[in-house]
């Protein structure tokens, strides 16, 4: 699919379809590591644990435009855990919207890629996030004025689930169900871990299902590594024009997929991987198909 077009019909992707997906996903494992090499310290657990969802969004569901990221009709993205933009500024290399050779100075002095994203600065970007809880709010406010404006755009918003102990988040779900804003999708990463443990340990958030459907919302459940399933659902959301409410999907996800020992270890959400581990990341990634 080029990036000018239409999201195709709610139709299951075809394996060629799927194939390229799970070497976008492995791309931005790939460059993730790579990038945080050059940063000495970053956020890779938190960006395996949504690289498909990264790569569903960006290389299949959303309505773009290669090289243009400022296009009126574009489908926004936002994320509440902003930790991950290191994982999501390759796919805007890959896209034309900054270039590649920006990548090499990632959180160098006068970069524009930082740890956390920043719109005023990366094209591509459609809100600075990082401080937890505001993104909701802000896709809104994107996905109220497309109403208004009556531009036919869908606005992802991605969110952690430690996110969900943020009562702002309640507040704009609250907000966006009354106002049943259907071009509104929400997708909780929901890996199970923030920075101070399990997330149910610090402040349990279940029933998330029971929590948004009461909140007015349309809610599915995924696994969030399952290209198909995850494609093939968000593809349904978006092309879904009877829904009169907002979606929100719970993707269900482990923290740092696709590389062993992060899995295991809750504390690499933030670390530094020393060259002879960095290798060990890579060739698990590259030999292996999520």
């Amino acid at each position: 699919m080029s990036l000018d077009e239409q999201s195709p019909a709610a139709q299951p992707p075809t394996a060629e379809q799927i194939a390229l997906l799970r070497e976008k996903a492995r791309y931005i494992r790939l460059e993730t590591i790579r990038l945080i090499e050059i940063a000495k310290v970053g956020h890779y657990s938190s960006v395996f644990s949504c690289a498909e969802i990264f790569a569903a969004l960006y290389y299949d569901v959303m309505r773009l435009r290669a090289g243009e990221p400022d296009w009126p009709d574009r489908d926004r993205f936002l994320m509440g855990k902003g930790h991950a933009a290191v994982g999501l500024f390759p796919v805007l290399a890959d896209h034309g919207f900054i270039s590649r050779e920006l990548l090499d100075g990632y959180t160098r002095l006068g970069s524009p890629l930082g740890d956390h994203p920043d719109m005023t600065k990366v094209p591509g970007i459609d809100f600075s996030s990082g401080s937890i809880g505001h993104a909701l709010s802000n896709g809104i406010g994107m996905a109220l004025g497309g109403r208004m404006n009556q531009r036919s755009y869908h606005v992802f918003v991605m969110l952690g689930d430690g996110e969900m102990q943020e009562g702002q988040v309640w507040e704009a779900a609250l907000f966006a169900g009354h106002n049943k804003l259907s071009r509104l999708i929400a997708i909780i990463d929901r890996n199970g871990y923030q920075l101070d443990g399990k997330v149910d340990d610090v402040v349990g958030v279940e029933s998330l299902r029971d929590k948004w459907t009461a909140f007015g919302w349309e809610v599915h459940e995924v696994d969030g590594h399952d290209l198909n399933a995850l494609t093939h659902t968000l593809r349904k959301l978006k092309a879904d024009g009877a829904r009169q409410k907002p979606a929100c999907l719970i993707a269900r996800t482990v923290k740092g997929r696709g590389v062993s020992f992060m899995e295991t270890e809750p504390g690499w959400h933030l670390g530094y991987l020393a060259p002879a581990d960095a290798q060990i990341a890579i060739d698990e990634i590259q030999s292996q198909e999520i």
